[in-house]
C-alpha cells in the first residue's frame, strides 16, 4: 500500500499501487477537504525505496549531488531526500515553511529549519559536503558529537548526523 498526501489539508490517502502500471495517472478526492488532485505512478532513481510520491523528472545534463536518508523511527518513515548544489536547509516539514529538504516527521525536537548541508564542487570536480547547525534548539549531532554554533564540518559518504530524535545518513553522489 502507498500513501499520497492531499496538497490542501495534508491528509493521507492510501491506495494499492500494484493495481496500476508505471506511467499511469490517478485522480484522488480527499475525504477530509474534498480537494481533487492527481498523481502519476512511477519510480525515480533519486527516490528509490522511499514512500515519497512526487515524481522527479530525470533531465539530461543535470548532475547528481547525492542525497540524505532519514532513518525510520517512531516519529517517521524512511525517506530518501535528494540534495542540490549550494545550501540545503534541512528541517521538519511544516506547511508554510520554505526549506530545501523537508523531513516528514512528528519529531517535536527537530526544528523547522534545523541545519544546513552545503554542497559544492571544487576545481578538481569533486563534490564537498559541509554541515552546520542552524541555531536549532536541540542542536545537530555528527557521529554523536554536538556541533558548536559556529562549527562547519566537512562530511563524507556514510556520515551519520542526528537532528532531534531523527537520524540521517549522507549518501554522496557516485564518482563518474
Amino acid at each position: 500500500m502507498k500513501r499520497v498526501r492531499c496538497p490542501k489539508c495534508d491528509n493521507y490517502i492510501q491506495f494499492d499501487e500494484t493495481k496500476y502500471e508505471e506511467g499511469q495517472s490517478l485522480v484522488f478526492v480527499c475525504d477530509n477537504c474534498k480537494k481533487q488532485f492527481g498523481i502519476r505512478i512511477g519510480k525515480s532513481k533519486l527516490n528509490a525505496g522511499s514512500r515519497r510520491e512526487e515524481i522527479v523528472d530525470e533531465k539530461e545534463g543535470t548532475q547528481d549531488f547525492g542525497n540524505v536518508v532519514a532513518i525510520e523511527n517512531v516519529f517517521g518513515y524512511k525517506q530518501v531526500l535528494p540534495l542540490h548544489e549550494g545550501d540545503n536547509i534541512i528541517g521538519r516539514r511544516c506547511k508554510g515553511t520554505e526549506i530545501d529538504i523537508p523531513v516528514e516527521t512528528n519529531d517535536p525536537s527537530m526544528d523547522r529549519r534545523h541545519c544546513i548541508l552545503n554542497v559544492k564542487v571544487n576545481k578538481q570536480g569533486n563534490i564537498i559536503y559541509t554541515l552546520r547547525d542552524n541555531d536549532s534548539i536541540t542542536g545537530t549531532f555528527l557521529m554523536n558529537e554536538l556541533l558548536g554554533p559556529k562549527d562547519r564540518v566537512r562530511i563524507e559518504d556514510g556520515a551519520i548526523f542526528t537532528l532531534g530524535a531523527t537520524t540521517l545518513i549522507l549518501r554522496a553522489a557516485e564518482e563518474k
